[in-house]
C-alpha cells in the first residue's frame, strides 16, 4: 500500500484519483405535489408536537452521495447493458441468413408440371454439361489475388483491415449477466412519497331523467362488496341547469369556483370486479314518501306532451315553492351503481388481484379478508387532484339507463352492501326495487400519477378522495400534511318520542366553544356552494321516527386543539307543510361529542344520548354518557339512554391515535420545553421524580403501539430515540442515560417492520421504510440549547465505556462541534445554558453518535444482540451515514485518514466485524432455513466494509476484510457455502468505484514494487532471457507474488479457481456465482469512461491475465455446444427447425467414434488430462466466462500474448485452440427470427411464475428469499423458475427473459444488430487469436499439429451464420494460411482439408456478392496450391466434388444458379492466371468444374421432385447408384438420403442407409488391410439387412484403394466406420428396431476390444442392455410401419405407367390417408380433374381407362410368410423385419358381384414379391413378382372359422388376463345375436356330405376347426366365469346358456364323419411305411378312387 508514491501516478488520476474524500453530504428539498405544502394556519401557537411534524414534513432530505461512482447514465449502462441510443452507433453488420429470409419467393400455386422420371442409372457422373459456363457473367474478382507477395506483409495487411472499425467495448454487445447475482446493485431506497395507488379520473357528463321539474344533487363515491367498506369519500356534483339554481339562490349566499368542480380524482389500490362507483341522487325536500315524489319520473314523458306537459308545469311550480321554502334540507331520491370492472380490466393498471393468491394456497383468502376487516377507516389516505390526462391512458365512458328508488327504511351503508352483492349476483334486484328511467353518463380515465397539482382553473373542483383501505396504506410517513376528521350519523331512534318528531334532520357543527356563534367554518362544502361551512344538515326521511342516515360530513381540524372543541349534533323536525306563522324547524333535542379525551383525539363508533332541553354551562368538558347531576336536571330521551349512533373517524399526520406514542412523545416534549409538574399524560399524572422511569417504561412500550399510526410517525419515532441515545439528561438533579433503552427500543421497531408481512422489502430483504429513513431523513441528532434538566451522562457499567474515560483529544474540538452544530440547529429554541459544570458539558458533547451506536452494538446481548446482526445492514447504514456526517461537520476531510476516528471506535468495528463473521459462519452450519438469513448478513457487512472504504483508513479495513476470510475458512466446513459466501463478499468489495486504485493494477507482475514501473512495451523489446520468459509465463498463473501486490483480486481469483475445481452438492450455482462476479467486474471496467484509453485497458487486462490460466484449467468442464446443438434439433418441433438435423450430425457420429473431429477436445489434450468427473458448466456460465477471455485477449498486449504463447507447451497451445473453438459456438449468431420463436407453453408458465412470485413480492417477501428457497434441493415446484425470471433490480419489476411477444419490431430489430454486432466482434478476436498462434508459432515444430487445430476453429466458425465483415477477414486469414503452410495443409491435415472445401464451397453458392468473391478467390487459392506445392490436386478435387454433393443433398437453402456464377468466376481466374496457363493444371480444372456442373444438373431434377418424397428418394437412389465407382461420392449421398430420411422422421431408412455406408467403408477397409476384427466387407453386414450386399459391387476391377484421391474421407477409417454404425444403432433404437441395434453392436464391438477402448465399451454395453429392456418392456407395445400397394395407370405418369409399389407408411397410417396424400399431390402436378383413385383391389383392365387422366390403386397389404418361413419369424419383431412377400385379398363371386351367399362367397389371394426387402434405404420398392389363388367358398369358410378360434385361442391365454377383450370375443363367438354366424356356417357347409369326393378332405377340415372352436368356447366361458365381478353373474349364465344352446346344434354336424375318410388304409410294403406320414390325404385319395 506504501508503494503508491513510487507509482504510475499519472495512471492512477487517470481513474479518479484515491481522494481521502469520497462522501458528499447534501441536502434535498422535498418534492411536493402542491404549490405550497399544507401547513396549519398562521399565527396560531402550536404545541411542541405540531411542531415537530411540521418540521419533519418541510425538512429537507440530508442524503450522502459517492463523489465517483460516475454519472447514473454510465451505472444504468452497467446494470442493465442497454444505453439510450447506443444501438445508433453500431454499424449494421449484413448476415446471410437474414438476406435470403427477405427475399424468399412465393410459393408457386396452382398445378406444376411434372417431369417424367426417366432412368438415370446408365447416365455417367462426368457426362452432362447441360450449361455452359462460359455463356455467364463471373463475379467481381480479387486484386492482386495472384501476385506474388511474402507471407509476411500478406499477415500485416490483414491484421491493418482486422483492427480497423472495430468495437472498442465488447462488453456493451453482451446481454447482461443474470441480475440475480448482480448483489453489488445496492437498491437506492424509493424516495418516501405519498401512496397513489392507481388513480381514476372520474367525470359526471351529463344527469338527465325523463321530466326535469326540480334541481337534482349527485354525489359518487367508491364501494368494495367482497371487503363490505366504502373505499372513497363523497364527491358532490351540481349538474342542475341555471333555471334550477336559481330555485335555491335564497339558500346559496356565496358559491366557490372549487365546489362547481364535475370531475374528481379516485385512487384504488388493488382494484377488483367488486369495486363499484356508487351514484346517490337527492332532492330538496318536499312532502311525501320518497316513492310519491319519484312516481311522476316513472310514468310521465316529456316527450308525450299534451296532458303531460301541463302537468309538468304544475310539477315545476310546485317544486319552485318548496326550493324556496325548504331549500337547505334534502331527501333521499334515487341511486344507481355501476361496476368499475370491465373498466379496470383494460386500464394502464399495475397489478390485478386474484381472490386467492395462487402461492400461498386457499388461508390466504381468509387471513386477507380479516386483516382487512380488521383495519380501520384511518388507514384512508386522502387525495384528490385535477389532473393533465395523457395520451397513453386508456379511457371509456359508462352510461347508466335507469336509478333505483331509495327506499325510505333501507339507507344505511349495510342496506346498500346487501343490494350490491344482489345486483351483482343476478338481475333479481331490477325487479324487487322499482327503477326510475334515466340517462347518467360519465367519462372514466387511468391517469398518471407523478403529476404534481396545480392551481385549479375554475371549473375544477379540489375535494379529497380515499385511497382503498383495503391496502395497508403505511407508506405514507409523515409526508402530507394531513388533519381530517370524518363524523358519520348513523341511526337515530325516537320511535318512543313526541308524535311531531317525524321529518328528522340533524344539523351538525363543530364547535370552538359553547355559544352559539362559536361555530367553526370548517365542515367541507358540498356542490355549488362556499368551500368551508359552519353548518350542515343530514337528508330527512320523510314521516320516519327512526330514520337511517348515510352523511358524510368532513371536517377540518383546527392545528391546535382544546377542551373545549366538540361536536355539536342539533336535531329538529321540519314541517313540510306550510302553516300559518308556524316555523319550518321545530327543535326535538341536542347531542355532543368532546373531540379531546384526555388531551387525545376521539374516534371510533359511539351510540349518544339526546337532551330534549337547552344544554347545561361548561356541557362539552365532559362526554355526554357522563355528564354531572345538575341543577335543575337535563331532561334525556328514553332516560338517558343511547338512542344517537355515530362514528367518527379521523386521517391526521398530527394525531397518533395511539396511547404508546402519544406518551412517549408527550414525555419527550416534557424534557425537552420548560413544563410544571405533574403533568398530565393519558389519564395519568406523573411527577418530575417519576419522569425518568416512566420515559423508560414508554420508550419500552413504543413497540407494542399499533403498525398504522407507528409507520405514520416513524421519522419522528427514530429521530427522537437517536437524540435520547446521544443526549445525556439530569432529571430532578440525577443524571439519567436512555442509550442503552433506546438502542433496544430502535432495535425491536426494526425488528417488527421485517417481520410485518404487510411491509414491503427490497431483494436484500431490507424493509423498505427503514431502508428510506435511513437514506433520506436520518442525521445527526442535533444537541438541544434550553435544557434545564439535562446535564451530565450516566456512568456506563462496564469501566471500559466509562464516559468520563473517554479520550480528552475528543473533549478539545468540543467547542468546534458546538458551533458547527448550533448553526444548523432549529434557531426557535430558546438558547438559555444549563448550570451543570464545564467539564461535564464537554464531555457530554463529546459523546459522538456514531461511537455511540458502535458502542451499544458491542456491548448488546441476547435477543437483542441476534436482532441487531439479523437486521445489520440497518445499523451498518446508520453507522456510515453518522460517520459521514460527522466527517463532513468536523472538517477532518482533510486530515488523515488514520486520525479521523478514535482508537476505541475502530477496536469496537473490529469487534462488530469478528462477531458479524462468526454469526455467520454458525448460521451456515445449521439447517438450510437459516442459510438465507446467514447471506444477507454477509452482504450487509459487504457492503458495511465497502462504504468503510471510503471513510476509514484503507489499510485498516484490508485487515478487516483479511480476518473475515481467514475466520470464515477456518469454521466452514462445505466448500460450495464457503465460497458462496466470500464471492459474494468480494463482488461488492470489488465494485467500489476505486477498484482498480485499490488493487494497484497499474504494478504488473513485470514491475518490482521497488522501482518505477518500465513500460511492457520496452520490455518486450529487450532481450528474451529465460528469466523474461519465465516471467511473462508467470503473469498468466495465480502467483504468490501476485496475490500480494493485487489485494482484492488476489483474493477473487483464488475464489473462481476454487469454484470451479470443487464437487459436491450445489457446486454449479457457485460456478455461476463466481463466473458472473469475474463476468460483472469486466463488464465495469470496459464501459467506465474512465477506462476509455487503450494504455489504461491494457493495464486493466494485465490486471486480469491469471484468469487466462483458470480459464485453460477449467476447459474440461465448460459446455459442449456441439452435443447441445444436437439434443435441441432432435427435440425441436418442427421440420423446419430440424434442418441441421440431429441424427446424422457429422461431429457427433464421430464423436461418438473417437475421433475427435468437431469436437470441443482436441486428442492431445484429452490426453494430457488426468481422468477426473468434472462439474459441467452450463451454456450461460460458460459463455460469460468465453466472454471475459475474449475481453483479456481483445485488450491485453499483442506482443506479450505472442511472447507468452511462443513459450507454451503443445498441449497448452491446443488448449488455448479448445477454447477458442468453443467460443465459437458461443457467440454465434442466432438471428433475428430466433427472439420471435416463443412457445406459447413456456410463456404460459412464466406467465403462472411470473404471476406468483409477484403475489409473493405483494404479501412483502423479499425476491432474494424467494429464489433461494425455490433453489433448495427438492423444491421443483416450480421448474424453469430460474431461465424465465430475473429480477430488475433498480425498477421494482419482473422482466421475462423469454416474453418477448410484448417486443416491438423496433426493439427485436435492435436486439439483432447488438447481437449481429457481438457475433462479428466475438468472431474477429478469435480470428486475431488465431492469427497471433499462427505468429508465434511460426518457429516452432508441432505447428502441423497446431495448423490443424487453427484449420479446425476457422472451418467451424465458417459454419456458422457469419457477417459479412467476419468472412471478409476470415477468408483473407485462410488465403495467408493456403500461402504460407499449403504444402502442410494437403499433406497432414486431410479431414481438415473436406471440412474446409465444404465450406468454401458452400459460400460459393451464397447470394451475397461479398462472400462469394472471397469464397471464390480461397477456392481456386486452394487449387492452385494444393496443384503447385505437392500435386495433390486429385485429392482437393475429390473433396470439392464430395461437397458439392453433401450440399445438393442436404442444404435447405442451396442456389445452383449462384455456384454456377462462381464456377464461371473461377474459370475467369484460370484464364487470367498466366503462370499456370504452361501446366496441366487448367485442364484439370476445367474437368472438376464440368463434374460439379453435372452435379448441379441432378440437383434441378432433385428440386423438382421435392414435394414428392418417394419420387425424390428414388432419384437420390439413383445418383448414389451412378456413383457405385466411387466410393466417396456413393457415402456422401447415402448420407444425404439418410439426411432426408431423419427429417421425414423415417429413422429405420435413415439408419440404414448408414449401415449400407458403413458396409461400403467395410468393404475398402477389408481391401486395404486384412484385421480379424473388422467386417469381411459387407458379408458380415447380412443379420442387419440382406439388402447390403449391393455394396460388395466395389471390388478391385473398379477401385483400387492406393489411387490418389478415392476413399480419402474422414469415414474410410475403422473410427469412421464405428462412427456410422454407432449413429446407425441409434437410429435404429429411435424407430424401435432394438434387436436390429444388438446385430449392429456385434460388428462394433470387436473393433472397439482390439483397441482396448474400455470406456467405450462400458457405453456400449450399457447402451446394450438399455435396449434389451425396452425389448423387454415394449415389444408388443412397438408399431413398425404399414404398407400398401400403389399401381400408377396413364401416359400421363411417364415412366411409372403400369408400374407397381409397395410404399411403406408410418405405423397406423389408415387407407383415406395415403390415398388423400397422393391424389393431392399428384392433383397439383396434373391438375385435380386429371386425377382419380381406384377404390377397389380387383385387376384393372387397361382399355376401359381414360388415356388422359391419371389412374392410381392403392390397396391395403399385409406381409405374407409361407409355414416354412413361420419357425423361424417367432418374434413380433421378426415378423416385421426383412419383408419381401405381401399379400392382399379380394372377394368376388362368380356371377360378378363382389359379395353374395355364403355358399357362392369366393376369395382371391394375391402374393406380391418386392425388389428388396424391408426396411430399405427406400420407403418404396418396385414389385417384381405377383401370383395369385383362389379360395372356394368352403376354404373361405375355414379361413374365417380359424380365425375365429386364434382370437378365442389369443383371449384365454393372456397374460395378465383381460376380462373385457374375453367377453368380446366370446360375444362375438356365442351371443345370442350372432350365434347365426358360426352356426350358419355349419349349416351351410356341413349340414350334408358333399357329393363331390373332391370336397371331403375340406368338410373334414371344416368339421375339425368347429370342433376345436367349440372346445375354446368352452374353456372361453370357464375362464370367465373366473373372472366375472359379481354383479356380472347373470351375464354369465346367459353366456353359458348361449354356449350350451350352440353346441347343441353343431354337436351332430360335429360328430358326422365321412366313413370314405376312415376306411382302413391299404397294405403298404414295408420299406414304403417310413414315408407315409409325408403322405398327404390328396394322395389318399387318389389310391381309393384307383382302387374303387
Amino acid at each position: 500500500m506504501t508503494h503508491l508514491n513510487t507509482l504510475d501516478v499519472q495512471l492512477a488520476q487517470e481513474l479518479g484519483d484515491l481522494t481521502d474524500d469520497d462522501l458528499d453530504v447534501v441536502f434535498t428539498p422535498k418534492e411536493c405535489r402542491t404549490l405550497q405544502p399544507s401547513l396549519p394556519e398562521e399565527g396560531v401557537e402550536l404545541d411542541p408536537h405540531v411542531r415537530d411534524c411540521i418540521q419533519t414534513y418541510i425538512r429537507e432530505w440530508l442524503i450522502v452521495n459517492r463523489k465517483n461512482q460516475g454519472s447514473p447514465e454510465i451505472c444504468g449502462f452497467k446494470k442493465t447493458g442497454s444505453r439510450k441510443d447506443f444501438h445508433k452507433t453500431l454499424p449494421k453488420q449484413t448476415f446471410e441468413s437474414e438476406t435470403l429470409e427477405c427475399s424468399e419467393p412465393d410459393a408457386q400455386t396452382g398445378p406444376r408440371h411434372l417431369n417424367v422420371l426417366c432412368d438415370v442409372s446408365g447416365k455417367g457422373p462426368l457426362t452432362a454439361c447441360d450449361f455452359d459456363l462460359r455463356s455467364l457473367q463471373p463475379d467481381q474478382r480479387l486484386e492482386n489475388l495472384l501476385q506474388q507477395v511474402s507471407a509476411e506483409d500478406f499477415e500485416k495487411q490483414n491484421e491493418e483491415a482486422r483492427r480497423t472499425n472495430r468495437q472498442a467495448e465488447l462488453f456493451a454487445l453482451y446481454p447482461t449477466v443474470d441480475e440475480e447475482d448482480a448483489v453489488e446493485i445496492r437498491p437506492v431506497p424509493e424516495c418516501p412519497k405519498e401512496h397513489l395507488g392507481n388513480r381514476i379520473l372520474v367525470k359526471l357528463l351529463m344527469l338527465k331523467f325523463e321530466i326535469e321539474i326540480e334541481p337534482l344533487f349527485a354525489s359518487i363515491a367508491l364501494y368494495d362488496v367482497k371487503e363490505r367498506k366504502k373505499i372513497s369519500e363523497n364527491f358532490h356534483c351540481d349538474l342542475n341547469s341555471d333555471q334550477f339554481k336559481g330555485f335555491l339562490r335564497a339558500h346559496t349566499p356565496s358559491v366557490a369556483a372549487s365546489s362547481q368542480a364535475r370531475s374528481a380524482v379516485f385512487s384504488v389500490t388493488y382494484p377488483s370486479s367488486d369495486i363499484y362507483l356508487v351514484v346517490k341522487i337527492e332532492k330538496v325536500l318536499q312532502q311525501g314518501e320518497i316513492g310519491d315524489c319519484a312516481e311522476p319520473y316513472m310514468v310521465i314523458k316529456e316527450s308525450d306532451g299534451g296532458k303531460s306537459k301541463e302537468k309538468i308545469e304544475k310539477l315545476k311550480l310546485q317544486a319552485e315553492s318548496f326550493c324556496q321554502r325548504l331549500g337547505k334540507y334534502r331527501m333521499p331520491f334515487a341511486w344507481a351503481p355501476i361496476s368499475l370492472s370491465s373498466f379496470l380490466n383494460v386500464s394502464t393498471l399495475e397489478r390485478e388481484v386474484t381472490d386467492v393468491d395462487p402461492v400461498i394456497g386457499r388461508s390466504s383468502a381468509g387471513e386477507r379478508r380479516t386483516l382487512a376487516q380488521s383495519r380501520r377507516l384511518s388507514e384512508r389516505a386522502l387525495s384528490l387532484e385535477e389532473n393533465g390526462v395523457g395520451s397513453n391512458f386508456k379511457t371509456s365512458t359508462l352510461s347508466v339507463n335507469s336509478f333505483f328508488k331509495q327506499e325510505g327504511d333501507r339507507l344505511s351503508d349495510e342496506d346498500l352492501f346487501k343490494f350490491l352483492a344482489d345486483y351483482k349476483r343476478s338481475s333479481s334486484l331490477q325487479r324487487r326495487v322499482k327503477s326510475i328511467p334515466a340517462n347518467l353518463k360519465t367519462l372514466e380515465t387511468a391517469i398518471n400519477t407523478n403529476n404534481s397539482m396545480r392551481p385549479w382553473p375554475q371549473n375544477a373542483k379540489t375535494g379529497h378522495v380515499k385511497i382503498n383501505s383495503r391496502q395497508f396504506s403505511l407508506i405514507l410517513y409523515l409526508f402530507f400534511s394531513r388533519n381530517l376528521l370524518y363524523v358519520y350519523p348513523q341511526r337515530l331512534n325516537f320511535a318512543n318520542k313526541l308524535a311531531s318528531a317525524r321529518n328528522i334532520t340533524i344539523k351538525i357543527q363543530f364547535m370552538c366553544g359553547e355559544d352559539a356563534g362559536n361555530a367553526m367554518p370548517v365542515i367541507f362544502g358540498k356542490s355549488s356552494g362556499p368551500e368551508f361551512l359552519q353548518e350542515v344538515y343530514t337528508a330527512i326521511t320523510y314521516h320516519n321516527k327512526s330514520p337511517d342516515f348515510y352523511e358524510e360530513v368532513k371536517i377540518k381540524l383546527p392545528a391546535k386543539l382544546t377542551v373545549n372543541h366538540h361536536l355539536l349534533f342539533t336535531f329538529y323536525h321540519i314541517s313540510c307543510q306550510q302553516k300559518q306563522g308556524a316555523s319550518v324547524e321545530t327543535l326535538l333535542g341536542y347531542s355532543w361529542l368532546p373531540i379531546l379525551l384526555n388531551e387525545r383525539l376521539q374516534t371510533g363508533s359511539y351510540c349518544l344520548p339526546v337532551a330534549l332541553e337547552k344544554l347545561p354551562p361548561n356541557y362539552s368538558m365532559h362526554s355526554a354518557e357522563k355528564v354531572p347531576l345538575q341543577n335543575p336536571p337535563i331532561k334525556w330521551a328514553e332516560g338517558h339512554k343511547g338512542v344517537f349512533n355515530i362514528e367518527v373517524q379521523a386521517v391526521s399526520s398530527v394525531h397518533t391515535q395511539d396511547n404508546h406514542l402519544e406518551k412517549f412523545f408527550t414525555l419527550c416534549h416534557s424534557l425537552e420545553s420548560q413544563v410544571t409538574f405533574p403533568i398530565r399524560v393519558m389519564d395519568q399524572k406523573i411527577s418530575e421524580t417519576a419522569l425518568e422511569h416512566e420515559l423508560k417504561l414508554s420508550i419500552i412500550c413504543l413497540n407494542s403501539s399499533r403498525l398504522e399510526p407507528l409507520v405514520l410517525f416513524l421519522h419522528l419515532v427514530l429521530d427522537k430515540l437517536f437524540q435520547l441515545s446521544v443526549q445525556p439528561m439530569v432529571i430532578a438533579g440525577q443524571t439519567a442515560n436512555f442509550s442503552q433503552f433506546a438502542f433496544e427500543s430502535v432495535v425491536a421497531i426494526a425488528n417488527s417492520l421485517h417481520n410485518s408481512k404487510n411491509l414491503s422489502k427490497d431483494q436484500h430483504g431490507r424493509n423498505c421504510l427503514l431502508a428510506s429513513y435511513v437514506h433520506y431523513v436520518f442525521r445527526l441528532p442535533e444537541p438541544q440549547r434550553d435544557m434545564p434538566k439535562s446535564a451530565a451522562p450516566t456512568a456506563l457499567p462496564d469501566p471500559r465505556y466509562h464516559t468520563y474515560g473517554r479520550t480528552s483529544a475528543a473533549a478539545v474540538s468540543s467547542k468546534l462541534l458546538q458551533a458547527r452544530v448550533m448553526s444548523s440547529s432549529n434557531p426557535d429554541l430558546a438558547g438559555t445554558h444549563s448550570e451543570a459544570d464545564e467539564e461535564v458539558k464537554n464531555i457530554m458533547s463529546s459523546k459522538h453518535f456514531h461511537e455511540e451506536l458502535a458502542l451499544q452494538m458491542v456491548v448488546s446481548t441476547g435477543m437483542v444482540r441476534e436482532t441487531v446482526f439479523k437486521y445489520a445492514w440497518f445499523f451498518f447504514e446508520l453507522l456510515v451515514k453518522s460517520m459521514a456526517q460527522y466527517v463532513h461537520n468536523m472538517d477532518k476531510r482533510d486530515s488523515v485518514r488514520r486520525t479521523r476516528f478514535s482508537d476505541r471506535f475502530m477496536d469496537d468495528i473490529t469487534t462488530i466485524v469478528n462477531v458479524v463473521t462468526s454469526e455467520i459462519a454458525a448460521l451456515l452450519v445449521k439447517p438450510q432455513k437459516e442459510n438465507e438469513q446467514a447471506e444477507k448478513m454477509n452482504i450487509s457487512l459487504a457492503f458495511f466494509l465497502y462504504d468503510l472504504l471510503s471513510l476509514m483508513d484503507r489499510g485498516f479495513v484490508f485487515t478487516l476484510i483479511r480476518h473475515y476470510c481467514n475466520q470464515l475458512s477456518a469454521k466452514l466446513n462445505n466448500l460450495p457455502m464457503l465460497i458462496s459466501m466470500r464471492l459474494e463478499f468480494l463482488r461488492i468489495l470489488c465494485s467500489h468505484e476505486h477498484y482498480l486504485n485499490l488493487n494497484l493494477f497499474f504494478m504488473n507482475a513485470d514491475t518490482a514494487p521497488t522501482s518505477p514501473c518500465p513500460s511492457i512495451s520496452s520490455q518486450n523489446s529487450s532481450s528474451c532471457s529465460s528469466f523474461q520468459d519465465q516471467k511473462i509465463a508467470s503473469m498468466f498463473d495465480l502467483t504468490s507474488e501476485y496475490r500480494q501486490q493485487h489485494f482484492l483480486t488476489g483474493l477473487l481469483f483464488p475464489e473462481l479457481a476454487a469454484a470451479l475445481d470443487a464437487e459436491g452438492e450445489g457446486i454449479s450455482r457457485v460456478q455461476r456465482k463466481a463466473v458472473s462476479a469475474i463476468h460483472s467486474l469486466l463488464s465495469s471496467h470496459d464501459l467506465d469512461p474512465r477506462c476509455v484509453k487503450p494504455e489504461v485497458k491494457v493495464k486493466i487486462a494485465a490486471l486480469y491475465l491469471p484468469l487466462v490460466g483458470i480459464i485453460l484449467d477449467a476447459l474440461p468442464q465448460l459446455c459442449d455446444f456441439t452435443a447441445m446443438r444436437c439434443l435441441r434439433s432432435r427435440t425441436s418441433g418442427s421440420d423446419e427447425e430440424q434442418e441441421g438435423a440431429s441424427a446424422i450430425n457429422q461431429n457427433v457420429a464421430l464423436a461418438i467414434a473417437g475421433n475427435h473431429f468437431n469436437l470441443k477436445t482436441s486428442g492431445i489434450m484429452l490426453s494430457s488430462l488426468p481422468y477426473k468427473q468434472y462439474n459441467m458448466l452450463n451454456a450461460d456460465t460458460t459463455r460469460s466466462l468465453m466472454i471475459c477471455f475474449l475481453w483479456i485477449m481483445k485488450n491485453a498486449d499483442q506482443s506479450l500474448i505472442r511472447k507468452w504463447i511462443a513459450d507454451l507447451p503443445s498441449v497448452q497451445l491446443n488448449r488455448i485452440l479448445d477454447i477458442l473453438f468453443i467460443c465459437v459456438f458461443c457467440f454465434e449468431y442466432k438471428g433475428k427470427q430466433s427472439s420471435d420463436k416463443v412457445s406459447t407453453q413456456v410463456l404460459q408458465k412464466s406467465r403462472d411464475v411470473k404471476a406468483r412470485l409477484e403475489d409473493a413480492l405483494l404479501r412483502g417477501e423479499g425476491a432474494r428469499g424467494e429464489m433461494m428457497r425455490r433453489r433448495a434441493p427438492g423444491n421443483d415446484r416450480f421448474p424453469g423458475l430460474n431461465e424465465n425470471l430475473r429480477w430488475k433490480k433498480e425498477q421494482k419489476v419482473w422482466r421475462q427473459a423469454n416474453e418477448k411477444l410484448d417486443k416491438t419490431k423496433a426493439e427485436l430489430d435492435q436486439e439483432a444488430l447488438i447481437s449481429g454486432n457481438l457475433a462479428t466482434e466475438a468472431n474477429l478476436i478469435i480470428l486475431d487469436m488465431q492469427e497471433n498462434i499462427i505468429q508465434a508459432s511460426s518457429a516452432l515444430d508441432c505447428k502441423d499439429s497446431l495448423l490443424g487445430g487453427v484449420l479446425r476453429v476457422l472451418v467451424r466458425s465458417l459454419n456458422c451464420d457469419q457477417s459479412t465483415t467476419y468472412l471478409t477477414h476470415c477468408y483473407a486469414t485462410l488465403r495467408a494460411l493456403i500461402a504460407k503452410f499449403g504444402d502442410l495443409l494437403f499433406e497432414e491435415e486431410v479431414e481438415q482439408c473436406a471440412n474446409l472445401c465444404h465450406q468454401v464451397l458452400h459460400h460459393c453458392s451464397s447470394s451475397m456478392d461479398v462472400t462469394r468473391s472471397q469464397a471464390c478467390a480461397t477456392l481456386y487459392l486452394l487449387m492452385r496450391f494444393s496443384f503447385g506445392a505437392t500435386s495433390n490436386f486429385a485429392r482437393v478435387k475429390m473433396q470439392v466434388t464430395m461437397s458439392l454433393a453433401f450440399l445438393v443433398g442436404r442444404a435447405p437453402d442451396f442456389n445452383e444458379e449462384h455456384l454456377r456464377r462462381s464456377l464461371r468466376t473461377i474459370l475467369a481466374y484460370l484464364e487470367e492466371d498466366t503462370a499456370m496457363q504452361m501446366t496441366p493444371f487448367p485442364t484439370q480444372v476445367e474437368e472438376l468444374l464440368c463434374n460439379l456442373n453435372s452435379i448441379l444438373y441432378d440437383t434441378v431434377k432433385m428440386r423438382e421432385f421435392q414435394e414428392d418424397p418417394e419420387m425424390l428418394m428414388d432419384l437420390m437412389y439413383r445418383i448414389a447408384k451412378s456413383y457405385q465407382a466411387s466410393p466417396d461420392l456413393r457415402l456422401t449421398w447415402l448420407q444425404n438420403m439418410a439426411e432426408k430420411h431423419t427429417k421425414r422422421k423415417c429413422y429405420t431408412e435413415a439408419a440404414m442407409c448408414l449401415v449400407h455406408a458403413a458396409a461400403l467403408v467395410a468393404e475398402y477397409l477389408s481391401m486395404l488391410e486384412d484385421h480379424s476384427y473388422l467386417p469381411v466387407g459387407s458379408v458380415s453386414f447380412q443379420n442387419i439387412s440382406c439388402n447390403v450386399l449391393e455394396e460388395s459391387v466395389v471390388s478391385d476391377d473398379t477401385l483400387s484403394p492406393d489411387e490418389d484421391g478415392v476413399c480419402i474421407g474422414q469415414y474410410f477409417t475403422e473410427s469412421g466406420l464405428v462412427g456410422l454404425l454407432e449413429q446407425a444403432s441409434e437410429l435404429f433404437s429411435t424407430g424401435g428396431l432394438y434387436e436390429t441395434v444388438n446385430e449392429v453392436y456385434k460388428l462394433v464391438i470387436p473393433i472397439l476390444e482390439a483397441h482396448r477402448e474400455f470406456r467405450k465399451l462400458t457405453l456400449t454395453h450399457s447402451k446394450l442392455q438399455r435396449t434389451f429392456d425396452s425389448i423387454v418392456n415394449k415389444d408388443h407395445k412397438r408399431m413398425f410401419g404399414t404398407y400398401f400397394r400403389v399401381g400408377f395407370y396413364g401416359s400421363k405418369f411417364g415412366d411409372l405407367d403400369e408400374q407397381e409399389f409397395v410404399y411403406k407408411e408410418p405405423a397406423i397410417t389408415k387407407l383415406p390417408e395415403i390415398s388423400h396424400r397422393l391424389e393431392a399431390f399428384y392433383g397439383q402436378c396434373f391438375g385435380a380433374e386429371f386425377v382419380e383413385v381406384i377404390k377397389d383391389s380387383t385387376p384393372v383392365d387397361k382399355t376401359k381407362l381414360d388415356p388422359h387422366k391419371a389412374y392410381i390403386q392403392i390397396t391395403f397389404v399385409e406381409p405374407y410368410f409361407d409355414e416354412y418361413e413361420m419357425k423361424d419369424r417367432v418374434t413380433y419383431f421378426e415378423k416385421n423385419f426383412n419383408l419381401r412377400r405381401f399379400m392382399y385379398t379380394t372377394p368376388f363371386t362368380l356371377e360378378g358381384r363382389p359379395r353374395g351367399e355364403l355358399h357362392e362367397q369366393y376369395r382371391r389371394n394375391t402374393v406380391l414379391t418386392t425388389m428388396h426387402a424391408f426396411p430399405y434405404i427406400k420407403t418404396r420398392i418396385s414389385v417384381i413378382q405377383k401370383e395369385e389363388f383362389v379360395l372356394t367358398p368352403i376354404e373361405v369358410a375355414i379361413e374365417d372359422m380359424k380365425k375365429k378360434t386364434l382370437q378365442l385361442a389369443v383371449a384365454i391365454n393372456q397374460v395378465p388376463p383381460d376380462p373385457k377383450m374375453l367377453q368380446m370375443v366370446l360375444q362375438g363367438s356365442v351371443g345370442a345375436t350372432v350365434n347365426q354366424g358360426p352356426l350358419e356356417v355349419a349349416q351351410v357347409f356341413l349340414a350334408e356330405i358333399p357329393a363331390d369326393p373332391k370336397l371331403y378332405r375340406h368338410h373334414n377340415k371344416l368339421r375339425l376347426c368347429f370342433k376345436e372352436f367349440i372346445l375354446r368356447c368352452g374353456e372361453a366361458v370357464e375362464k370367465n366365469k373366473r373372472l366375472i365381478t359379481p354383479d356380472q353373474r347373470e351375464y354369465q349364465q346367459e353366456l353359458k346358456k348361449n354356449y350350451n344352446k350352440l353346441k347343441e346344434n353343431l354337436r351332430p354336424m360335429i360328430e358326422r364323419k365321412i366313413p370314405e375318410l376312415y376306411k382302413p388304409i391299404l397294405r403298404v410294403e414295408s420299406q414304403k411305411r417310413d414315408s407315409f406320414h409325408r403322405s398327404s390325404f390328396r394322395k389318399c385319395e387318389t389310391q381309393l378312387s384307383q382302387g374303387s
